[in-house]
Parts: C-alpha cells; sequence; structure tokens
C-alpha cells in the first residue's frame, strides 16, 4: 500500500540566516538548541524527540505540529517543503 504526507504547514529557519524567528531564540534560551561541543566545526545541537542531533550551516530546523524541533538538510527540505501561499 502507498501513503501521501498529508499536508501541514510547518515553521522553518535556515541556519545562520536573518531575521531568526522568535521560537528560534526561545529554544535558544530554553537550552532545546546548543552551540555544539565542537567548535571546530560550528553548528548547532537540537534536542529532538529521536535524542540530540546536530545542524550545521544552512540546514533547516523545523517546527513540528507539536511544537518539537529538528533539523532537516536543505536538499531534502527543498524536496519536501514549499513556501506557504
Amino acid at each position: 500500500m502507498k501513503y501521501r504526507k498529508k499536508p501541514i504547514i510547518v515553521e522553518a529557519y535556515q541556519f545562520y540566516h536573518t531575521p531568526v524567528p522568535k521560537w528560534v531564540g526561545d529554544a535558544l534560551l530554553n537550552g532545546s538548541i546548543m552551540e555544539s561541543n565542537e567548535k571546530m566545526h560550528g553548528g548547532h545541537d537540537i534536542k529532538t524527540l529521536e535524542g540530540t542531533m546536530r545542524a550545521n550551516y544552512d540546514d533547516y530546523i523545523i517546527k513540528g505540529v507539536n511544537g518539537e524541533l529538528y533539523p532537516c538538510k536543505p536538499d531534502i527540505f527543498e524536496k519536501t517543503y514549499e513556501p506557504e501561499k
């Protein structure tokens, strides 16, 4: 059997671009998004439902339907999402 993803609207932010949305700022303040310990490579660690995941420069941070956060590589994001019209 085949399934199609339900059309849902999510908020997303591409790392290191401006402006930074309030929900990303809030996540930085509450520790849901943290600067990575791997200073040499930059990036941030994001607490997700599956554990801590890394987001690098230009990755998207997606706020899911229940407020959960997770990173997404730009190529996957662009294949999966389009701007709301």
